[in-house]
């Protein structure tokens, strides 16, 4: 079955509880269609860059799933339907990293980025330069 994972988004004013008790409910139904989760994270409430229904914050959740397209699918209609999520993301990927998400590492364990060679000085805007018109 191909492996996929998920971001979930729910609204700032539910409890923890309720924002875990979410991704419960979203494994059963992946179950339910004949898929399984492989590992869930909830991420805690996190500032968003815009607003989303007038929110500013959100329940963020994080889970894999190795589930039928179909099963998906219907997560997915599902959760559009939910008055608590406002926002879903699936993704299917190759293969599931083992550990913790990214998000749950600390910036010391994190790999480094590498140095910025490759992708050019930061004052470099090419072609872009001064717009503004002269007169």
């Amino acid at each position: 079955m191909p492996l996929y994972e998920h971001v979930l988004i729910a609204r700032q004013d539910l409890s923890n509880a309720q924002a875990e008790g979410l991704v419960e409910h979203f494994s059963t139904v992946l179950a339910d269609n004949g898929g399984k989760v492989v590992g869930t994270e909830y991420w805690g409430v996190k500032t968003m860059a815009y607003k989303i229904n007038k929110n500013r914050k959100g329940h963020y959740a994080f889970f894999r799933t190795d589930a039928p397209s179909a099963a998906v699918q219907e997560m997915e209609r599902l959760a559009r339907l939910h008055d608590d999520v406002m926002r879903v993301l699936t993704v299917k990927v190759d293969a599931h990293d083992d550990g913790a998400s990214i998000q749950m590492q600390k910036r010391e364990e994190r790999e480094d980025r590498g140095p910025r060679d490759d992708r050019g000085p930061r004052g470099d805007r090419g072609d872009r330069g001064d717009r503004r018109e002269r007169r």
